[in-house]
């Protein structure tokens, strides 16, 4: 069977024996995990580094900073060791996304320390206004760093929260969807039940559309380096 645009080899793609650094990021603890779960888990299999770079801590608050380590944050962490990941943090508030000079300068730092080879980020068309935020954030993080770095965009809940959603690229995640499961319910604050069902419908539709069993779907940056994904 012919490969997927997820699995054609590139002129651009680095070489199999260096280690990739890929940083996913999402609005909420909880976002990348359930967008890209299995593609993480796909990278880290292949020994390829991969940070989650959250927002936002998942708390509502700015008024308690004692309170730090917060449910969301632990929920975090244990899914980023079920993905073999580490989490990071840009500092905002839940719900309260500032998109201005000042912020686009601090996730650029963030960005550009991680030094990262691919970003996986929200679609901007996205009912969430945090999602939308992350989006604009990395994508003019991106253009200051000279668009050195692939860009990709994901979904979330298709059609609920992304809409207008057309993939370019797929990558079979039907041996890593028990890890990706997993990693979504450790957020078990957040109804994984609800929630993991909804995402399932979309990794097998996407699995349809891209002949295997489930799978997940992105939108690569026309002017994005085309780096092969897992």
């Amino acid at each position: 069977m012919r490969a997927t645009p997820a699995e054609e080899p590139s002129a651009k793609t680095p070489p199999g024996s260096r280690t990739l650094k890929v940083v996913v990021t999402g609005g909420h603890p909880g976002d990348p995990e359930y967008g890209c779960g299995g593609t993480i888990a796909r990278y880290t299999r292949s020994g390829h580094e991969v940070v989650l770079l959250y927002l936002n801590q998942g708390n509502p608050s700015a008024s308690r900073p004692e309170t730090a380590k917060t449910a969301r944050m632990l929920e975090a962490k244990a899914a980023c060791n079920l993905l073999k990941a580490k989490p990071l943090y840009a500092g905002q508030i839940d719900g309260k996304a500032v998109v201005d000079s000042v912020h686009h300068e601090q996730f650029r730092l963030i960005l550009q320390a991680e030094h990262p080879d691919a970003v996986f980020t929200h679609w901007p068309i996205d009912n969430h206004a945090d999602h939308r935020a992350t989006s604009m954030l990395v994508y003019d993080a991106w253009l200051k760093m000279k668009k050195n770095f692939a860009l990709y965009y994901y979904e979330v809940s298709n059609g609920e929260d992304t809409v207008q959603f057309a993939p370019t690229h797929y990558v079979d995640i039907t041996e890593t969807e028990p890890q990706k499961r997993s990693a979504c319910y450790a957020h078990a604050s957040q109804a994984p039940d609800k929630f993991y069902a909804l995402q399932e419908m979309v990794t097998r539709m996407r699995g349809i559309e891209s002949g295997h069993r489930q799978a997940e779907a992105f939108i690569r940056h026309i002017q994005s380096p085309d780096f092969a994904l897992p």
